[in-house]
């Protein structure tokens, strides 16, 4: 079998890291474990948490942590950006603008050295479904 790093490459660590690259957004376990079912029916959800913590560990994927909500795990070497929290589906999606761009505002003296910034609210999906909503 080929080895992965000096560890044994498996199809189920293959399959974890695949549904995450290939998502679009950041996942929760229980969405990757859904996803990568689908190359490895067998996986379960503490597979699929050891995966993470192996991928976590190598810095291959980073951790979107949500108040109030799951975290959520994407590619590490994306570029900078945001999230956008669906509080109807609980999905989480990618916002690729930054209303800073690169000037945080800060008071002054203080030096911003990172900044995250998660909009809620309800998706264009949620929304079509939801009573009295409007998508725009």
């Amino acid at each position: 079998m080929a080895t992965y790093r000096g560890k044994r490459k498996t199809p189920q660590r293959d399959a974890v890291r695949d549904a995450i690259a290939a998502a679009g957004r950041p996942l929760s376990a229980e969405e990757i474990l859904a996803k990568a079912r689908k190359e490895v029916p067998a996986l379960g959800l503490a597979t699929v948490y050891r995966h993470l913590r192996y991928l976590l560990d190598r810095k291959q994927v980073v951790t979107v942590e949500i108040s109030g909500s799951t975290p959520r795990f994407e590619p590490a070497q994306l570029a900078h950006h945001h999230h956008f929290h669906c509080r109807e589906c609980d999905r989480v999606y990618e916002i690729a603008e930054c209303p800073f761009h690169g000037q945080p505002h800060a008071p002054p003296g203080f030096r911003v050295e990172n900044h995250e910034v998660t909009l809620t609210g309800i998706c264009e999906r949620c929304a079509r479904q939801v009573p009295g909503s409007r998508s725009s």
